[in-house]
């Protein structure tokens, strides 16, 4: 976690963001006047011997002086959080393990949704979303997964599948175009004595020439996928399980 006190290493990586663009501590303080007068807020000012406080690890600047900073030094905001030990792009894996004890709606209130993920026509041209598939095998040939369309996935220590558009297998318990976290351990279908359709194991099974997300069943040596009732669709049977 990062310190809560102020960082002497914070304000060495200031002055190096400062000498980096040519500025003295005078023009900080010139460049700040003009964007509290701008803000209409004294919050964003920096004076000269504030600055030079900060730069030898005296003080932690406020988000507004912080702001200011990051506007002058052309830096963003996350970079200037970064100095002291603060990384936004952490937020959503924190967020995953810090859980809450009640149910609630992910994303805070409803006007604070995020916004829809704009698909670049080449991707969509490219990509088979109507088909389930591995996350990872899905944006090879395009050349690397757009880090907006995943932006709580972390796909350098887990394995994930994609349901497809028109994979209707476990709906309404897994909806298509939904994105799984597989247990990449998990090879085997046991018998386990389960109570309600909640409670069954889901897999994500490769096939010949597919995948597959479902309920399965081993009957007589050969695999079954098994569909949620609601889906409408029939029971499958394949050769063997591969994954």
């Amino acid at each position: 976690m990062p310190a809560t006190k102020p960082s002497l290493e914070a304000g060495i990586r200031l002055k190096a963001m400062r000498l980096r663009v040519r500025l003295s501590t005078r023009d900080v303080e010139r460049l700040s006047h003009q964007m509290a007068q701008e803000k209409k807020s004294r919050d964003y000012y920096i004076s000269h011997t504030w600055l030079t406080d900060i730069e030898r690890g005296e003080f932690t600047p406020s988000i507004y002086k912080l702001y200011s900073l990051s506007v002058i030094y052309k830096r963003t905001y996350d970079e200037m959080l970064g100095c002291f030990g603060i990384h936004v792009g952490d937020i959503g894996q924190e967020q995953a393990w810090l859980t809450l004890p009640r149910t609630h709606l992910v994303g805070g209130r409803a006007g604070d949704a995020l916004a829809p993920v704009d698909i670049p026509a080449e991707l969509r041209s490219k990509v088979p979303f109507e088909k389930t598939n591995l996350v990872s095998r899905m944006f090879h040939q395009w050349g690397g997964i757009p880090v907006s369309l995943l932006p709580h996935i972390d796909l350098r220590h887990s394995l994930y599948g994609y349901v497809g558009t028109r994979d209707f297998t476990l709906f309404p318990l897994i909806r298509p175009g939904s994105f799984v976290e597989i247990d990449a351990g998990q090879k085997r279908v046991d018998r386990i004595v389960w109570s309600n359709e909640f409670d069954r194991p889901i897999f994500f099974v490769e096939l010949r020439d597919s995948y597959a997300c479902s309920w399965c069943e081993f009957r007589e040596g050969r695999l079954l996928l098994v569909p949620s009732p609601q889906s409408r669709n029939r029971v499958r049977e394949v050769a063997k399980l591969t994954s």
